[in-house]
């Protein structure tokens, strides 16, 4: 089944792209989700008629990421938690926490953006990636200091 994506996908593509996947797949997930349309000969058409348009969009999106990408990269997030003995932290530092900072900072950034793999449960400084596009990623300084 052939159908346009409509946003960017990381397994698939670009917004805009043309994309052969399984019937299933177009028919139950992207479909109705409005992650993708048809690929009939009308949409095609209009595709190729708005594609100037979406590749605009789609560089100045990416150049206010980039402008974010610096502004994340230049502040630092700093956690006051409860240690045990040989500094052991009771709970750990985790990406809502990160994001409820964020945005108590007045930075808009989703928290599937903020990419942890797992929970923070050392004292110090580490870095944390946010990805902001699927070009574009800020390194974000966390640092834990006992309380």
């Amino acid at each position: 089944m052939k159908v346009i994506l409509t946003k960017d996908l990381d397994n698939l593509g670009k917004a805009g792209s043309l994309v052969e996947v399984k019937p299933g797949y177009g028919r139950n997930y992207l479909l109705p989700q409005k992650l993708a349309m048809p690929a009939t000969a009308k949409n095609v058409r209009q595709l190729e008629h708005e594609k100037a348009g979406i590749l605009a969009r789609a560089a100045k999106l990416k150049s206010s990421m980039d402008a974010q990408a610096k502004k994340l990269s230049a502040i630092e997030l700093v956690f006051k938690r409860k240690v045990g003995e040989q500094d052991k932290l009771f709970g750990s530092v985790t990406s809502k926490d990160l994001h409820e900072q964020l945005a108590a900072k007045g930075y808009e950034v989703d928290r599937k953006q903020i990419h942890l793999p797992e929970p923070l449960k050392a004292l110090g400084t580490h870095e944390v990636e946010v990805k902001l596009h699927s070009e574009v990623s800020a390194k974000l300084k966390v640092t834990i200091s006992p309380e």
